[in-house]
């Protein structure tokens, strides 16, 4: 029998610290404490190397129980679809209009924190709607 393990979800992107601010706000995810003797993470972020100031950032779910999410600053931009992608569960157990009101509503909240609406996938009788959205930095995810 093998052992559940831990995760975690890297993100590649230009700003570590707002995609993952961004992120923070879709999930109700929170930025843990800095590193012991650090009273903030400017403090701790002042301390690297030029270099390395503002290459990482990461937000934790404040329950303990989603896994944690790291960004990395990398020298090239996003070129193509990502070949994995976050599903945020905001209709999970809704239907027909209810679900797609449900997922529009979040939408448009997103938005309102950058993120961009690419297209609705409607309902077609197999299928469930969803909405396809990208991040801050481009990144597709999806409301489902």
């Amino acid at each position: 029998m093998s052992s559940i393990k831990k995760f975690q979800v890297t993100f590649d992107c230009a700003e570590p610290e707002r995609v993952a601010r961004f992120w923070c706000e879709v999930l109700g995810y929170v930025v843990p404490p800095p590193p012991k003797g650090f009273a903030t993470w400017d403090d701790f972020d002042r301390s690297l190397p030029p270099e390395r100031q503002g290459s990482a950032f990461a937000c934790v779910d404040p329950s303990g129980v989603g896994p944690r999410l790291f960004f990395q600053r990398v020298p090239e931009g996003k070129v193509v679809k990502n070949r994995v992608h976050l599903d945020v569960r905001v209709g999970t157990g809704l239907v027909g209009d209810e679900r797609l009101a449900a997922l529009e509503a979040e939408r448009a909240r997103l938005i309102a924190l950058g993120a961009v609406h690419v297209r609705t996938l409607p309902a077609d009788g197999f299928n469930e709607s969803c909405i396809v959205m990208q991040d801050v930095e481009g990144n597709e995810f999806c409301l489902d």
